[in-house]
């Protein structure tokens, strides 16, 4: 049987003898505080300044050996632990558990040389070689069984390591490849999912520009070719790849679990990088943990924050998730890498643990001095103890500490954001109609709009029971199966409300379109609408409805089938035809947006079916179990609606200054 999150932090940290077993969700439990951590890039002298400060920091979870496999295996078949065994003593014995890695995400350099056929190959052919990360393919038969042969050995030495508190299998993985093993493995997915070629041909619409398929062996992953790739080539392809690295994430989990009874997770690099399924994913880790660093600066980046963290709790599906990176002051803008403001680190940390975190870790503990990534930010900047950082970081650690009891519980949301890495998939294929149909775009816009009117959302999949919600919206739903467009048909005819946004629904999960009008009929039959055209919008063009809010990138030909038209177009052919429309259907209703209204406008429809709150510009506020989670993110200082007793202060609050978070207890 695993072990409980709550049954793996050393007893030093809780500061007394373990408690017995509990659920995960049982309240008064440790939340985790720490980051990725390397001593192997230092000397016995830091080791020991390193002790001292993860006590200062209240650290109490390290990741260890992310990037270690050359130390681990010096040559093949050869395994020196000894460095790894003093280091992991050393952490227990400082009260700090160890989230062990497997090393599989950087082979060394023997295996380079050793197997060059393992190394990735680029859509155009060209193969890469040692010299950074990720340097492997996923498909190659010796890069698996060496992959299977390191985890094997961790697990069989340290299963049952008292440090050891969770296994992280890997680290990101999103490597993509295209040689001759993929190739291979590609075609035997393949023919396991259509049976044969003539299924294969039928659903690849191979008739088209004489692409049909004789032989197994023609098939090929979709490489660099002239012009437009086939796009159920594509899509499978995706599908495929998502499989295969269930598949090599599998083979180590369970290398692990042989030997040991500790939680196995990998972490998900989000909010971009699809190259799996992550709902699928979630469903193989026993704790689902990600890597969050924002790809904007201020209240953006508190936004984004929480765009991670809802799909993380989503993804868990109601069992426990944690931050597993985040940088101590790393926000990507653009070419730029900018630092956090001070307050950030809390706010940033604290946004992640509202939203159902089960602590919050860094990348990394001590910041290189030297490789690839020495300028990425960590917990203990190159200027030491002695500075602002590493100052907020000792306050985040004592404020996170504070938070013992919040563990284990949950929140609930009563919106839903239909979210499918079929459809984004199915977005990325050449010749659509226009390049700024953007599925991550859409996703965090749809978002943003209800972050804005303090809405906390779930994301969900079309397939999955939509019953608990009151408000579900689809905003990139390009792809959509027979038994998604049924489902939501039932989720409106049981009683809720439903927006579906343009192009969606237009083709099956086989990117065959929708023939006779779009969406799918189920869908269409919910909507009380048929789309007769789709009439993209010239790249900048703006156009007013008739209820004065202005629109761009996209219009539809739609026809009323039973649903009244809430605002129409103004402009050209379309001039009367409904842009915005609303259908009672069966106990609920349902909303079809034709077009991309500007973001007043989208905010306003946002809050209308959602029912905003009257929150202050800029003050998030998250319920968790029986903690309210408040976050300023302004310069000014806010009145709570009352007094209420808050973790971080151990006090009374009344007000919540600039930058400031508090978590204020329901009940006494």
């Amino acid at each position: 049987m695993l072990k409980r999150f709550d049954d793996l932090v050393p007893a030093s940290v809780r500061g007394g003898r373990a408690p017995p077993r509990r659920s995960v969700k049982a309240p008064g439990s440790t939340m985790f505080f720490g980051g990725d951590y390397n001593p192997e890039q230092w000397d016995e002298t830091v080791w020991k300044e390193d002790d001292a400060l993860m006590r200062l920091a209240r650290v109490n979870l390290a990741t260890v050996g992310v990037f270690s496999w050359s130390l681990l295996e010096p040559e093949e078949g050869r395994y020196d632990f000894a460095w790894l065994d003093a280091h992991l003593d050393r952490l227990h014995a400082n009260g700090v558990a160890a989230d062990l890695a497997t090393p599989t995400a950087s082979p060394p350099p023997w295996f380079t040389l050793a197997h060059p056929d393992a190394m990735p190959v680029k859509e155009d052919g060209v193969r890469h070689i040692h010299g950074s990360r990720d340097t492997y393919c996923l498909a190659a038969p010796a890069y698996r069984s060496a992959a299977r042969d390191i985890a094997t050995a961790l697990a069989e030495r340290y299963g049952r390591h008292p440090a050891v508190a969770m296994w992280h299998v890997h680290n990101e993985y999103a490597t993509l490849c295209w040689c001759d093993h993929t190739a291979e493995a590609f075609r035997e997915w393949l023919q396991e999912r259509h049976g044969s070629l003539e299924v294969l041909n039928e659903a690849w619409g191979t008739a088209f520009w004489s692409q049909r398929y004789g032989r197994w062996e023609q098939v090929l992953p979709p490489r660099a070719t002239n012009w437009h790739r086939n796009p159920g080539q594509h899509l499978d392809f995706r599908r495929f790849w998502s499989d295969l690295v269930l598949t090599a994430f599998r083979e180590q989990r369970d290398a692990i679990r042989a030997h040991s009874d500790r939680p196995v997770t990998t972490n998900m690099m989000l909010p971009g990088y699809q190259n799996l399924d992550l709902w699928a994913l979630g469903r193989e880790v026993d704790v689902v943990a990600i890597d969050h660093y924002p790809d904007a600066p201020g209240l953006d980046a508190a936004a984004d924050t929480a765009f991670a963290a809802d799909r993380a709790r989503s993804f868990a599906g109601g069992r426990p998730w944690l931050l597993m990176e985040q940088g101590a002051s790393t926000v990507y803008d653009g070419d730029r890498i900018l630092g956090k403001e001070p307050g950030e680190i809390l706010r940033h940390t604290i946004g992640h643990i509202a939203r159902g975190s089960e602590g919050a870790l860094f990348f990394q503990w001590r910041q290189s001095r030297a490789g690839s990534e020495t300028w990425h930010s960590a917990m203990l900047p190159h200027a030491g103890a002695d500075s602002r950082i590493f100052r907020e970081v000792r306050a985040v650690g004592e404020a996170v500490e504070r938070l013992g009891e919040v563990a284990g519980s949950t929140v609930t949301a009563q919106v839903a954001v239909l979210h499918d890495s079929d459809a984004w998939w199915a977005l990325e294929v050449d010749g659509l109609p226009s390049k700024e149909l953007d599925y991550l775009g859409s996703l965090r816009r749809t978002h943003r709009a209800l972050w804005d009117a303090g809405i906390t959302a779930d994301f969900a999949h079309p397939s999955h029971d939509l019953s608990p919600y009151r408000l579900v919206v689809a905003p990139a739903l390009f792809l959509l199966s027979d038994a998604g467009a049924e489902n939501l048909r039932g989720y409106v005819a049981g009683g809720g409300t439903l927006l579906v946004q343009h192009f969606t629904g237009v083709v099956d999960d086989r990117l065959h379109a929708r023939l006779g009008g779009y969406p799918a009929l189920p869908l269409r039959e919910a909507l009380g609408i048929r789309v007769e055209e789709p009439r993209p919008l010239r790249y900048g063009e703006r156009i007013v409805l008739s209820d004065g809010v202005q629109a761009t990138v996209w219009s539809e030909s739609l026809q009323l089938r039973g649903a009244e038209a809430v605002a129409t177009y103004t402009h050209g052919m379309l001039a009367g035809k409904p842009a915005l429309t609303r259908h009672r259907f069966g106990a609920g209703e349902g909303w079809y947006l034709s077009t991309r209204l500007d973001d007043p406008g989208y905010a306003a429809l946002i809050t209308r079916l959602a029912g905003g709150t009257s929150r202050v510009a800029g003050v998030e506020t998250v319920t968790r179990g029986a903690w309210r989670f408040v976050l300023n993110h302004t310069t000014a200082a806010v009145r709570l609606p009352e007094p209420a007793f808050d973790l971080l202060t151990g006090d009374l609050a009344e007000e919540l200054p600039a930058g400031g978070c508090a978590v204020l207890r329901k009940e006494p």
